[in-house]
C-alpha cells in the first residue's frame, strides 16, 4: 500500500506520455503540413515533457505526495466525463467553438463554488465563458490560423 502514490504517478504519467506520443505522431503525419505547424510544435513539447515525467516517475525521482483519494477521484469524475464527451464526440459533432463553449460552461458550473441558486452567479459564468471564447477564437483563428473541427455552428 505504501507504493500506491508512486504507482499512481507511474501509471498516470505513462498514460499521458502515450497520449502525447500519439498526438505528436498524428500531427506529424497529417497534411497539409502548414495547417499542422502549431499542433506539431505543441505536441512535440507535450510529448517530451510527458516522457520526462514518466521516466522520473519510473526512476523514483519525483515527489508524488499521498496520491489521489477516493474523494478526490469522485470530485474529478464529472470533469473527466465532460472531457471524454468533448474529445470523442462534441468537438467534431458540434464544431470546435460551440463544443468548447458548452464544455467550458459546464465545467465552470460544476466547479465554481458560487451558489447555483443566484442569477448573478449564472451571469458571471456566462460572461466568463464568453470572455474565454473570445480569447480562444482570437488565439486559434486569428493569431495562429489553426484549423479546428467544423460542423454545426463553426
Amino acid at each position: 500500500m505504501s507504493d500506491l502514490p508512486r504507482n499512481q504517478h507511474i501509471i498516470a504519467s505513462g498514460v499521458i506520455a502515450t497520449i502525447g506520443l500519439t498526438v505528436a505522431y498524428i500531427s506529424f503525419t497529417q497534411e497539409p503540413a502548414a495547417a499542422f505547424l502549431f499542433p506539431r510544435l505543441i505536441s512535440s513539447v507535450f510529448a517530451v515533457l510527458a516522457i520526462w515525467t514518466f521516466l522520473k516517475a519510473v526512476l523514483g525521482r519525483t515527489k508524488v505526495g499521498n496520491g489521489l483519494s477516493g474523494e478526490a477521484m469522485k470530485n474529478l469524475a464529472p470533469g473527466l466525463i465532460v472531457m471524454v464527451i468533448y474529445v470523442f464526440w462534441a468537438a467534431k459533432g458540434l464544431g470546435f467553438y460551440t463544443a468548447t463553449a458548452i464544455a467550458f460552461f459546464i465545467l465552470l458550473s460544476l466547479y465554481d463554488p458560487a451558489p447555483h441558486g443566484e442569477i448573478k452567479s449564472w451571469g458571471k459564468r456566462v460572461l466568463i465563458t464568453a470572455g474565454f471564447m473570445v480569447v480562444i477564437y482570437g488565439l486559434f483563428a486569428q493569431l495562429l490560423y489553426v484549423f479546428t473541427p467544423r460542423e454545426i455552428f463553426f
